[in-house]
C-alpha cells in the first residue's frame, strides 16, 4: 500500500519534495500521519512519485511475509534515483521506518548502503533532527530506541493534519503477550498507555477541525492503563473502558471505535461500555487465530477457545446487536486436521461478521519459526480456502441481515456514480445511496435495500442528522 503526503503547511521558503510509501497495519497509516506532522515544519511538501524527492522514507511492516526481502527491492529501485539527483548537485535522503527498521536496523545499513537513515517506530519525533545530522554529515544514523512517553508527547497537539471526518487515535502501544508467531513485542517494545489527559487534548483538536468518527489504536487497546486525568482527584489510572465513556462527552465527535484488542485483556468494565454509551459503536474486533487450545497454548495465547467464546458471550449479552470481528492464522507448527476442525467449529458458533484469515509464515527471530512440524504449503492453502469459504458465506448473510434495516450512516464522500454518497455503517460496512452532498460529514439514516459481500446500498429516509 502506498500512502502520498498531501497538503503540508509551512511558512518555510525552502520547499522541499517529501515521498512516503507506507506498508502494512493501521497503526503504519497513523504512523505516517505523524511524521508528515513533524516533517511539516522543515518545509516538506507532497511528492506524488520517489523521482525528484528530496526525501524518500519507507514505512515497514514486519508482520507481512517477506516484509524484509520487499524493502531491500524497492532500494534497489531507489538507488539509481539517488544516483541520478546526486548528479545535478541536489542530495536525496533515503530513510527506512517502521517494524523492519527496529527489527533489523543494523542490517539494512550494512546490506544497503544507500540507506542514509534507520529510524524505529518510537523515534518519529527525532526525524527533524536526525535528517539535519544526515545532511550536516555528522550523529548516528541508526536511532531505533527512545522512551514511549517521550514520543507521544512530542507527537499528540492541536497541529495535527486531518483530512475527512474521521480520524485514527493512538492511545496505547507495545505488546507483553510474546505470541510465539509474531514480532511486534520486539519491534514496537512494552505496553504503554498515553495518559487521559494527552488523548482528550488530541480529540478536542480533532472534533475542532470536523471529525466525527475517531478509532482508537493500539497493539492491544483493551490493555489501556492511562494516568487518570488531572480533574480525577482519585488519581490512579484509567482502563479502555473509562476511556471511552469520557471522550464521549466530547462536544462533535459523534462515534467511537477501537482495535486491536486481546482476548487476556477482556475487562467488565469495558463490555459494560458497549451496553452504556450508544457512541461507542456496536462492532467488536477480537482476534483468537485458532479454536485449538493446544495451538493456542503453542502459540502463548494465554486464552483458551471457551475463555474466548465466554468473552464473545459477554459482549453479546451486554450489546445484543454487536457485530464480532477476529483474525484466524491456518497451518501453525503441529496443526492437525483435528486442531483446524476445532477453529472451523469455533467461527461456527461465532458466526463472525468478519475476519481476517492468513497461513502461517514465518518471522526470524520468533519461537514459531524454529518449532518442528512445519505444515506443507499445500496443506496450508488447502485449510484457508476451506476457512476463507466459510467465513465469506458469513460475511455475506450478516450483511443481508442487514436488508429492511435502517440504520444510521456516517456520509464520508462522494459515490462511484452521479448523485451517489458513500458512508459507513455502525458495523463498519460501507454503503451506498443516493443523497445531497451537503449530508457528507453528517450521519443520517438509510434503508437497506440490496448487500454485497463488501458493501450495503439503500435509500436515504430522512436528510436530518440521525442518532449515530
Amino acid at each position: 500500500m502506498t500512502d502520498i503526503i498531501r497538503d503540508a503547511d509551512t511558512t518555510t521558503k525552502d520547499r522541499k519534495r517529501l515521498f512516503i510509501k507506507t506498508y502494512g497495519c493501521q497503526m503504519n497509516v497513523y504512523d505516517l500521519e505523524r511524521m508528515r506532522d513533524v516533517l511539516a515544519p522543515l518545509g516538506y511538501e507532497p511528492a506524488d512519485e520517489p523521482d525528484g524527492a528530496d526525501l524518500v522514507i519507507l514505512n515497514t511492516c514486519h508482520i507481512r511475509e517477506k516484509a524484509a526481502e520487499k524493502v531491500y527491492s524497492e532500494l534497489g529501485r531507489l538507488k539509481p534515483l539517488k544516483e541520478e539527483k546526486a548528479s545535478t548537485g541536489k542530495p536525496m535522503t533515503i530513510t527506512v521506518a517502521g517494524c523492519v527498521a527496529q527489527a533489523e536496523g543494523a542490517e539494512i545499513q550494512r546490506r544497503a548502503p544507500v540507506v542514509d537513515l534507520v529510524v524505529g517506530p518510537q523515534t518519529y519525533h527525532k526525524l527533524p533532527e536526525l535528517i539535519a545530522n544526515v545532511h550536516r554529515a555528522r550523529g548516528e544514523a541508526l536511532d531505533t530506541e527512545f522512551e514511549v512517553e517521550e514520543k507521544f508527547d512530542a507527537l499528540a497537539g492541536p497541529e495535527r493534519h486531518v483530512e475527512g471526518f474521521t480520524a485514527f487515535v493512538t492511545v496505547q502501544e507495545g505488546c507483553d503477550k510474546f505470541c510465539t508467531f509474531c514480532v511486534v513485542p520486539y519491534t514496537r517494545g512494552a505496553e504503554w498507555s498515553r495518559p487521559v489527559d494527552q488523548i482528550v487534548m488530541e480529540v478536542r483538536a480533532l472534533a475542532a477541525k470536523g471529525v466525527r468518527e475517531v478509532t482508537l489504536l493500539g497493539q492491544n487497546v483493551n490493555a489501556y492503563h492511562g494516568d487518570a486525568p488531572k480533574s480525577d482527584a482519585t488519581g490512579g489510572v484509567w482502563g479502555l473502558g473509562q476511556l471511552v465513556r469520557h471522550l464521549a462527552k466530547i462536544g462533535g465527535i459523534e462515534r467511537i471505535r477501537f482495535t486491536t484488542s486481546h482476548p487476556k485483556d477482556m475487562e467488565d468494565d469495558l463490555i459494560q461500555a458497549f451496553a452504556d454509551e450508544p457512541k461507542l459503536m456496536p462492532y467488536f474486533h477480537l482476534p483468537v487465530q485458532s479454536g485449538s487450545d493446544k495451538i493456542l497454548k503453542s502459540m502463548n495465547r494465554s486464552h483458551t477457545a471457551a475463555e474466548y467464546m465466554e468473552s464473545i458471550e459477554k459482549l453479546r449479552a451486554a450489546r445484543p446487536d454487536i457485530a464480532i470481528s477476529g483474525d484466524m492464522i491456518v497451518g501453525f507448527p503441529g496443526e492437525t486436521d483435528a486442531d483446524f476442525e476445532a477453529t472451523m467449529e469455533l467461527v461456527r458458533q461465532v458466526n463472525y461478521a468478519s475476519c481476517f484469515s492468513f497461513k502461517y509464515s514465518k518471522r526470524p527471530g520468533t519461537p514459531g519459526a524454529a518449532m518442528f512440524n512445519q505444515i506443507d504449503e499445500g496443506v496450508k492453502s488447502e485449510r484457508l480456502a476451506r476457512l476463507q469459504a466459510l467465513l465469506s458465506e458469513q460475511q455475506v448473510s450478516f450483511n443481508r441481515s442487514m436488508i429492511g434495516k435502517t440504520l444510521p450512516v456516517l456520509f464520508e464522500r462522494e459515490g462511484r456514480f452521479e448523485g451517489q454518497l458513500s458512508g459507513r455503517s455502525p458495523y463498519l460496512q460501507a454503503v451506498h445511496c443516493e443523497g445531497p452532498l451537503e449530508l457528507i460529514g453528517q450521519i443520517a439514516n438509510v434503508e437497506i435495500t440490496g448487500a454485497s459481500q463488501n458493501a450495503l446500498s439503500g435509500r436515504l429516509i430522512t436528510k436530518e442528522i440521525a442518532a449515530a
